[in-house]
């Protein structure tokens, strides 16, 4: 089954394509009427031009209002913007996370540079040429706001001085016993390692080896297979052991062993055993050798969606977690993060654990891949939601300094998000730098260093 993101992808590829001839269409065109020799140095601007504006994957209008619904019962205060500062018509009551509701219009130079609101201390970036209904975090800035001393300002934007605030009350979900759902190695730490890294008890339990896409190891010498197994032992590794980074005992940590992208294909044909697409391995036994407990996919090694579910269920049972911390269905569109989910849902209503709480995460979207946008240590404004979302109570927890610098080293620790960019990537970065005025954090230089290490983590809370 094609997902949407698949589809907005290919929709997204025909278009340009369709621009791109036209585009070369009219250069010849040039070059006929004017001078042949125009025609390559018109070619190469062009190209500049794509690669600092127009590269990014954005599968809608920056014009679309964003559509979110919250709780019933969730109070809504208006406030105004006067004079630089935010002005509440009344009370803030005691909330931990905040949600403004804005409207944004880009400048003329919001077109070229990426528009940004400040809040305070903080920074949170939009889409070049926005204009509609956007949601800022204001999480952490509660006693500005009740100071009513909460600067507000803008870059490449104006917003409208009429605002609304949505303010959520959440337990602190740290104190709690917590069971994080990871489809992969490094999803635990994207999503949650601020959060794990000062609960009192959590287990993480990855899903899958994550052995696919192991380019990078044929340059030892290795054949396909023999990558994609290295790969899949490095990663399968970097789930149990990066965790202590954060304080994560190994002994909560559990490596399950199934395949990457072959989870949905499993939940389609429950008793069908279904191998990596990479490495020729059938016997998911091959990494679950530091496991803390035994499973029952231990017996017979078969990747199985039966097995897969009672493993489920029997960790649930061990750990007894309250709060279990999964990706998004609706949001997070990875093949894998979608049957991740629907994996730990069917292994509650089957099993003898009933957790009280989801917790939802989104490391992928599927309407802009450059989500959270701006640079890192910035703020997370609520993500797209173009097609209306579930209304969802949110927790948005602060990072402080020392725990964004932790949290970055954990992703270094990383294999996937390791090794040098591609030339042309890095090209790309170098002119987004100088004529769009993106940077990059120092701590490493796979995106999800920008996109990761931010001064809030995000979830959505469903209380089952």
């Amino acid at each position: 089954m094609v997902s949407r993101k698949q589809q907005l992808l290919r929709q997204h590829r025909r278009n340009k394509r369709i621009t791109l001839l036209a585009a070369l269409a009219g250069l010849l065109m040039v070059g006929v009427a004017v001078s042949v020799w125009l025609v390559p140095v018109l070619l190469v601007l062009l190209w500049v031009a794509h690669e600092a504006w127009f590269a990014d994957h954005l599968f809608y209008r920056p014009c679309d209002d964003y559509r979110y619904a919250f709780p019933a019962g969730t109070p809504q205060l208006s406030g105004r913007i006067e004079q630089g500062r935010l002005r509440l018509g009344e009370a803030l009551p005691e909330a931990d996370t905040l949600v403004l509701e804005v409207r944004l219009r880009s400048s003329w130079l919001g077109r070229l540079r990426d528009p940004y609101v400040l809040v305070g201390d903080d920074r949170q970036d939009f889409e070049r040429g926005v204009r509609g209904r956007r949601y800022l975090n204001l999480s952490g800035q509660q006693q500005a706001l009740r100071d009513g001393s909460l600067p507000i300002g803008t870059r490449h934007c104006r917003i409208e001085p009429e605002v609304i605030l949505h303010a959520m009350t959440n337990p602190d979900y740290a104190a709690r016993r917590l069971l994080i759902v990871a489809p992969h190695a490094d999803d635990a730490e994207l999503a949650a390692f601020g959060l794990y890294s000062r609960a009192s008890e959590v287990a993480i339990v990855t899903l899958t080896q994550g052995e696919i896409e192991a380019g990078r190891y044929r340059r030892l010498g290795l054949d396909a297979a023999a990558a994609a197994r290295l790969k899949g032992r490095l990663r399968s590794w970097d789930s149990l052991a990066v965790p202590l980074w954060g304080g994560v005992a190994q002994q909560r940590c559990v490596q399950l062993g199934y395949y990457c992208l072959q989870l949905p294909a499993m939940a389609a044909e429950p008793e069908r055993a279904i191998g990596s697409r990479e490495s020729g391995e059938t016997d998911i036994r091959s990494v679950r050798q530091a496991n803390p407990l035994r499973l029952p996919g231990d017996e017979d090694g078969q990747p199985t969606w039966r097995n897969l579910q009672a493993d489920l269920r029997t960790l649930l049972a061990h750990f007894r977690p309250e709060v279990v911390i999964t990706p998004h269905p609706e949001l997070d569109p990875h093949a894998d993060h979608v049957a991740a989910t629907q994996a730990v849902c069917q292994a509650i209503e089957e099993g003898e654990w009933m957790p009280e709480t989801l917790l939802l995460y989104a490391n992928h979207l599927h309407d802009n891949d450059r989500w959270p946008m701006g640079p890192a240590e910035g703020g997370v404004a609520l993500p797209p939601a173009i097609e209306a979302l579930p209304a969802d109570r949110l927790w948005s927890p602060t990072l402080d300094s020392a725990a964004r610098l932790d949290k970055a080293m954990a992703l270094a620790m990383q294999h996937d998000l390791q090794g040098p960019l591609p030339f042309k990537k890095r090209l790309r970065r170098l002119i987004q730098h100088v004529l769009a005025g993106r940077r990059w954090p120092a701590t490493g230089d796979d995106e999800f260093f920008r996109k990761g290490v931010r001064r809030h983590e995000l979830f959505w809370v469903r209380d089952l």
